[in-house]
């Protein structure tokens, strides 16, 4: 029994000498590098910051460009056309207009539309004479853009979107629309078309600068 017991004894011993030893953490040096860790989760790049925000006042910028431009745009009267030299006047099938076969086709006090400057709706205007008016009337309303019909009636140009009125020269006589109808200069070249230029001159139905230029 006293055998037993000391090989018993020993055998426990022996087991014990492979346990492992305790290891002794040190917590304050554990606790910096924690904090090193967090500190590194939370830092933010300032350069990217920079970029972040200029994408989205880039973005603002072109949302409120996009909305802006057209409310503009809608107080800013329609472009009547011109540019340098002369444009032949043409009918409706494009066609050169020659003004002798034209008056020929037309009695005094005609008003008939005929492509302009810049392809617009502008109108040949033929005088108690049977001579054209040298001067053409650009058909645009210079409220929204509407083609302004001439009423021979009311001898006056009679806008039917919004009840704009002009005189037989195109200067407004009731409103909305806030200025005449543009003009263009008319010439009858040496082979006898019908030649529209730009009328840059002062407005004689303002004695202003002309605005469609």
């Amino acid at each position: 029994m006293k055998l037993l017991s000391a090989l018993s004894m020993a055998l426990v011993g022996s087991a014990a000498a492979f346990a492992p030893a305790p290891v002794n953490v040190n917590r304050a040096a554990v606790a910096p590098m924690n904090m090193a860790v967090a500190e590194g989760e939370f830092y933010i790049d300032q350069n990217r910051r920079n970029l972040m925000n200029l994408i989205l006042v880039g973005s603002a910028a072109v949302t409120v460009g996009g909305l802006a431009v057209p409310y503009i745009l809608f107080f800013v009267p329609p472009g009547a056309g011109g540019g340098a030299g002369g444009t032949p006047a043409k009918d409706a099938l494009g066609n050169e207009i020659f003004a002798k076969e034209y008056l020929a086709s037309k009695k005094a006090g005609d008003h008939s539309l005929a492509q302009g400057l810049k392809g617009d709706a502008t109108y040949l205007i033929v005088k108690d004479d049977g001579t054209l008016e040298n001067y053409g009337l650009n058909a645009v309303c210079t409220h929204l853009g509407c083609v302004v019909p001439w009423s021979a009636a009311n001898n006056k140009f009679m806008c039917p979107c919004h009840g704009s009125q002009y005189a037989p020269t195109g200067a407004v006589v009731r409103g909305p629309a806030p200025l005449p109808l543009a003009l263009a200069h008319l010439d009858v070249d040496e082979s006898g078309k019908i030649i529209f230029s730009t009328w840059s001159e002062t407005d004689f139905r303002t004695d202003g600068k002309p605005w469609w230029i």
